[in-house]
């Protein structure tokens, strides 16, 4: 997977990938944020592909599916007759990674007592596994993704501060499908063509009705639930147009607009750029210009607040 396979319009999102390529020729370690869905393993794979390491191993690690029990051992490897069970050696997937790039995906659901190791792996390079009296020497990259917010987190104690900030040094963050809207349509023709392709069907086109509609859909699930909308779209209606009653009920009916959305437009209209304008002004007076706590009340990602300083001057 290049960068060049990511497809986008979106400006904002552009200049997310332009930033990833960079850093990918560096040796950091890189965590990269975004809501789910929205595309953190792809771009973890590209920068990859794109860096020093691209002949060596990429290893991807969900931390949130691994076995309370067994998670130290999958991670760090043991010896065997460590344990009870251990009837064999287990290199551990940390040092299966060895030479190349190892990818912690969902790094928030990593127990507190792993994190401490993650670290001191981080700060050293060195792992001991499970029963040996000695530590091994590894040479490996690390990325690390998350959906959830990691300086809450700290804040609270629920994920090691000193952690955060060891894999904070290179920050990706991934903008929801929402601010990137100028994609919708493109991802849509993209994932319609591939799936019938796979599937051996007819392509299915979208009406005008149908297009209309989800271009002003939220996708609360991002590109995910956009493709996973596609295939369905393109397995049920193969060959056929998809007007706005075939779409599924939770994509025609979502919540009420006035539940979603607490703002009211006045009878008047607004000036949509001077409030957009105040809106930022409010936000950064309101954290003291922290740009990461202003992006947060407003609802948008810290590479799209700012997109919209530079855009309106503010910067």
């Amino acid at each position: 997977m290049q960068f060049d396979n990511i497809l986008t319009h979106s400006p904002l999102m552009d200049a997310v990938l332009r930033s990833a390529h960079l850093i990918a020729q560096t040796e950091a370690s890189v965590l990269i944020t975004g809501e789910s869905g929205t595309g953190k393993e792809l771009v973890a794979h590209a920068m990859h592909a794109t860096s020093p390491r691209k002949h060596k191993p990429f290893v991807t690690v969900n931390c949130a599916a691994l076995p309370e029990t067994l998670a130290e051992s999958l991670l760090f490897g043991h010896r065997k007759g460590a344990f009870t069970g251990a009837d064999s050696q287990q290199v551990g997937l940390i040092s299966a990674a060895d030479g190349g790039t190892l990818f912690l995906d969902e790094i928030g659901e990593l127990p507190l007592n792993l994190q401490a190791k993650l670290l001191r792996f981080l700060e050293s390079g060195e792992v001991l596994p499970l029963g040996e009296s000695r530590p091994r020497q590894l040479n490996v990259r690390v990325f690390a993704a998350t959906h959830r917010d990691l300086y809450a987190m700290a804040q609270t104690g629920d994920f090691r501060t000193d952690l955060f900030y060891r894999l904070n040094i290179v920050p990706v963050e991934l903008p929801p499908l929402r601010e990137r809207r100028e994609d919708i349509g493109l991802l849509m023709k993209h994932f319609l063509r591939q799936f019938a392709a796979q599937h051996k069907l007819p392509a299915a086109t979208l009406g005008k009705d149908a297009r209309q509609h989800l271009l002003r859909h939220r996708w609360n699930g991002n590109v995910r639930e956009l493709r996973n909308l596609c295939e369905r779209l393109s397995i049920l209606l193969a060959g056929r147009e998809i007007g706005f009653t075939n779409l599924p009920p939770e994509v025609r009916n979502p919540v009420s607009a006035n539940a979603a959305n607490p703002f009211s437009l006045p009878e008047t209209g607004v000036n949509l750029e001077a409030l957009e304008r105040d809106l930022l002004n409010q936000a950064l007076e309101r954290t003291r210009h922290n740009k990461t706590h202003a992006a947060r009340l407003l609802g948008i990602s810290r590479d799209a607040l700012n997109y919209r300083l530079k855009k309106y001057e503010m910067a």
